[in-house]
Parts: structure tokens; sequence; C-alpha cells
């Protein structure tokens, strides 16, 4: 038995993150030999936690809150995805290069429409929130064709520099793009409403106008775990569909496996697992 790749997770803090649970779980699936850390990084120390990974052999790491930009900077490769985002979550080691890569929107992509069965071409998507979860799922939720995309945000400057960097880099040719303060989404509705602000954290309501969801809209929660006030909100305002970000979770985890280990893990019996 060789000596078994190693890989790790590394933000701060760290004691809560789940990854190395699914990457187990998806390495025993698929008979790979693997090991996988929790690496908690000093708030000014990621690069020199990252270079003592890597002088130690580790083959790559998943980068967690409030390192992906930093992991953004360190790579000298970056994939479309990760540009369009601005931020890493994925990085992979060989020699000199660092690679880097941003699988939180595939992740999202992959969950709502195989897992939960809702198809985003041609539908109206509002997405909340203008920060890096935001930014991060921008051009995989652009590259599906949604009919419509809006970015709402308290401060409409950062949703409209959103907006600009779609214009310029032309990601969504065929979408039609807006952007709006929450107060101004009154009298609109939508499809697929994603909630990728923190509000969740805080437990703090949005100011949303009670009619935004449109008959059998999905209400979308990046966070998982608990039961928030857009998702409580989103019940009794008629969404017809209630989603945490767990499925996007494990997704997103199981494409930066595959980036890692070029063989794909089946997530469902890993969704199913933690929801047990």
């Amino acid at each position: 038995m060789g000596i078994a790749d190693r890989y790790a997770v590394i933000g701060n803090p760290i004691e809560h993150s789940k990854s190395p649970v699914i990457h187990q779980a998806f390495a025993k699936q698929l008979q790979q030999e693997i090991e996988y850390l929790r690496v908690l990084a000093p708030l000014d120390g990621f690069v020199s936690s990252v270079n003592t990974l890597r002088a130690v052999g580790f083959k790559g790491v998943n980068v967690t809150v409030p390192f992906k930009f930093e992991a953004f900077q360190m790579a000298n490769q970056l994939t479309e995805r990760a540009r369009a985002a601005g931020a890493v979550n994925t990085l992979m080691f060989d020699g000199n290069s660092i690679s880097g890569d941003n699988t939180d929107g595939a992740g999202l992509v992959q969950d709502i429409q195989h897992n939960l069965g809702v198809p985003i071409k041609q539908k109206r998507v509002l997405l909340l929130g203008a920060g890096g979860a935001a930014e991060g799922v921008l051009l995989p939720i652009l590259a599906e064709q949604p009919a419509q995309l809006v970015i709402a945000n308290r401060s409409l400057e950062k949703a409209l520099n959103m907006q600009r960097k779609i214009e310029s880099e032309k990601f969504g040719q065929h979408t039609l793009t807006s952007t709006s303060t929450f107060d101004s989404l009154q009298g609109q509705s939508f499809d697929i409403v994603i909630n990728a602000t923190s509000t969740g954290l805080t437990d703090t309501q949005l100011p949303l106008p009670g009619d935004i969801f449109a008959k059998d809209a999905l209400a979308y929660e990046m966070l998982y775990g608990r039961e928030t006030p857009f998702m409580a909100f989103a019940r009794s305002h008629g969404a017809g569909r209630i989603a945490d970000g767990l499925g996007m979770l494990i997704e997103q985890a199981a494409e930066s496996f595959y980036l890692w280990r070029k063989v794909r893990p089946q997530t469902a019996p890993v969704i199913e697992q933690f929801q047990s």
C-alpha cells in the first residue's frame, strides 16, 4: 500500500467544515486512497500555510472563508470561472504550478438542475447579494442562459460592478441582466430566487417584497443546516420549493474531487447521508 495523496480544506474558522467527511465519503465510494485534513490558517498567514502544505507534498487544497481572494492572487494559473469569480476555492499543486479554480457556481447549478430538477434556461432568476458568494456563481448561472438575471443588493454600486463585469467580459450575451436595490424589486416576480447574502448567519431578514416569488418558484438559500429568515419568508410568501445549500456544498466538493482525482463521485448517496 503506497502513501495516500494528501489534501486539505484551509480556512479560519475551520472546525465546522464538513469537507473532510464529504471527501472521505467520495474516496470510499471510488476506492481512492486519500488523506484529507482541516487546516486552520492564521488570518495573516494563508500563503505561508499553503506553502507549508505544498512543501510536505500535499496535492491540493480547498479554500474557504476568508481566504478565497488570497487564493486567487496566489494561483499562477486560473480557469475562466475562477477569473470570472475573482476568487478561488480549489487549488491544485504540480511542481511550481499552482492552479486555481472556483467550483461554487458549478455546485450551485448542478444542485438546482440535477438534484432539484429545476432548469435555469429561460427562467427569471434573482440573485440576492453582490459579494464574493454571488460573484462565485455568476458565470455558471449565465452559462445556462436564463431569460433574465437581476442582481439585487443593498448597495447598488456593488451590483452595478458585477453587471459591468458581465458586459466587459461578454458573459451571458443571451441573458437580460439588470441591477436593483432590494426596495426596487416591488412588482417583479422570479422563477428562481437565490440568497447569496450572509443574512442567514445573523438571522437578519432581507427587505424583500412579498410578491417576489412567481408560481412554483424555487427559493434557494446558499447557507445550509439551518432555517434562515429568507427560507421562512419564502415559505410564507408563496415559494413553491425551498432548498438550502447542502446540495451545493456536496456538488462543489465533487467538482473539486474530480479536478484532483480525474474521477467523478456520485453525490446522491452523500447528500442522503447528510440528510439522514
